[in-house]
């Protein structure tokens, strides 16, 4: 049987020590299904709660920006680490803690903003001399490896650290490793899970999908969103507002039937598509007939989610050259947004190489997977 960090926090009292703040989504709960900040709250002096995206309840929608406020369940402070101005541990927040304690399930994707959050306590923490307590939590992806290495050029909120895409390590193991690797310096502590193996997925764990945001609804959805993601950094739907993000693509200048046939033919490993027509009722084409396809997961272990993406984009140019385009940057002087995303700037130059691309992404993951041997926790069956 699995337990969570946060099962265990029993067997490391001396951990929680002085004030406590607690950063934290609705995903950190028990393997019970109790809050973590409910049992933090009988367990130590817990005094203070810190927001990431999504807010502490999940209640804020993507990218949305959060005030800090009251948590009318536990009457306990929010500071927002999601703000405007800031997205660091400021002074006055650092001043209101001993000890830190972080409990985020992640999804294994280096796009989940979590991970700056992530780093960017340690950063913070270590300045201050404060602990860092990270209670572990599986990679809902298991210990799998793929896609190309974050470029330094395009870091961003969405990709902070030199990880691919898919990256294999839980939580705390990617804490120790960027603590390590960067000379951050953190008095870190990470109560391990138990029962845990490197190589297992949800699939493995017996426990229910608590949604680590609001449009990764389900498991399938996880394993899709390393490659469907980069749809983020287009003119098309990657199927917000509908009833399943991140598995319906389409715009509307796509008809569906030919789009559905020409995926089809590709051959992809573990998925298939069927042609769907959709209206989002949030994000892009609010409103708008979109054309597109709905994919279907057939084998999980087959399947190569950042191909998947790679050959979608490859697709969407090839078929609609004339409507198909990757947005614009928010700002002027900017990076596209697919930039941030793929971590590299590829494709920003005309006639991009999607097998050269994968050829290279193929070479870097298999460096990664030898890099990160030394910070893993869990024993390899």
């Amino acid at each position: 049987m699995i337990f969570f960090g946060a099962d265990r926090i029993g067997q490391f009292r001396e951990c929680f020590s002085g004030r406590v703040a607690l950063l934290t989504a609705p995903s950190g709960r028990t393997s019970d299904n109790r809050s973590t900040i409910d049992v933090l709250k009988d367990f130590c002096d817990l005094q203070l709660l810190l927001a990431p995206e999504h807010g502490v309840r999940g209640d804020k929608a993507a990218g949305a920006l959060i005030e800090d406020e009251i948590d009318l369940e536990s009457r306990l402070p929010v500071r927002s680490l999601y703000t405007q101005a800031s997205k660091r541990l400021t002074k006055d927040k650092l001043d209101l803690f001993d000890t830190l304690v972080y409990d985020i399930a992640d999804v294994g994707s280096r796009y989940f903003t979590f991970i700056s959050t992530l780093r960017f306590c340690m950063e913070d923490c270590a300045t201050a001399g404060k602990r860092m307590v990270v209670l572990d939590r599986p990679n809902p992806l298991g210990s799998a490896v793929e896609g190309g290495l974050l470029r330094q050029e395009t870091a961003s909120f969405v990709g902070c650290y030199s990880l691919p895409v898919r990256y294999g390590l839980t939580c705390g193991e990617l804490a120790g490793m960027m603590n390590a690797e960067l000379g951050i310096g953190c008095d870190l502590k990470i109560i391990p899970c138990s029962g845990l193996t490197e190589n297992m997925t949800f699939r493995d764990w017996g426990k229910p999908w608590v949604m680590p945001s609001p449009n990764i609804p389900r498991f399938e959805t996880a394993l899709l969103y390393p490659g469907t993601c980069l749809i983020e950094g287009t003119n098309c739907s990657e199927g917000r507002g509908t009833a399943d993000p991140f598995a319906i693509i389409g715009a509307p200048f796509i008809r569906a039937e030919e789009f559905c046939r020409a995926f089809n033919d590709r051959n992809l490993p573990g998925v298939m598509a069927t042609p769907v027509y959709f209206t989002p009722t949030a994000s892009k084409h609010q409103g708008a007939l979109c054309g597109g396809i709905h994919l279907h997961i057939l084998e999980e272990d087959a399947l190569r989610p950042v191909e998947l993406g790679v050959r979608l984009l490859e697709l969407l140019q090839g078929m609609y050259p004339e409507d198909f385009r990757f947005l614009e940057p928010v700002r002027q002087g900017g990076k596209p947004f697919i930039s941030m995303l793929a971590g590299h700037r590829e494709f920003e130059k005309p006639g991009w190489d999607a097998d050269g691309m994968l050829e290279r992404y193929a070479q870097e993951s298999e460096e990664f997977r030898r890099r990160k041997v030394p910070f893993g926790l869990y024993p390899r069956v």
